[in-house]
């Protein structure tokens, strides 16, 4: 899976992203602090590596930042992008199974590398669910997408 990766620094859990990335066999584009040149602001490299997601050139990102919040939020004002704030693998398996998620935010400061892993085998061990309920809701946030693209 083609995978696109950002942080707006360069600390240890990030670079074990990519890392744990590649050793699962993903394809992993950095940006931000990971990719020497790229503009580090947490708002910028958030949005390229989730801009990846929503023009279909990457299946999924992780985005980075002290907290995770602006990495977040900045993700999250790329349509079609429905990026989770994930601190533990019962909040990120939920983020996928409930909403369907598809770009991960993490925290730099409060991700441990043995979280990061736990983290990541939720993440990826989860589908979207088959709910009605859980589809409509993203759908809704689809249209809230759509409607502000407007």
């Amino acid at each position: 899976m083609r995978i696109s990766v950002s942080s707006d620094m360069d600390e240890p859990v990030a670079r074990a992203l990519v890392a744990e990335l590649g050793r699962r066999g993903h394809e992993v584009v950095a940006y931000g602090a990971l990719r020497p040149g790229d503009d580090p602001q947490w708002a910028a490299c958030s949005e390229a590596a989730a801009r990846e997601v929503a023009e279909g050139r990457a299946e999924q990102a992780v985005v980075c930042c002290w907290t995770g919040t602006g990495a977040s939020i900045a993700a999250n004002k790329v349509s079609g992008v429905r990026a989770a704030l994930c601190t533990d693998a019962y909040t990120a398996d939920g983020a996928r199974r409930w909403n369907d998620a598809n770009v991960l935010a993490l925290s730099l400061r409060l991700t441990s590398e043995p979280l990061l892993k736990e983290i990541l085998d939720a993440w990826f061990a989860a589908e979207a669910a088959d709910d009605p309920e859980d589809r409509e809701n993203v759908a809704r946030v689809g249209r809230l997408d759509a409607a502000r693209d407007v």
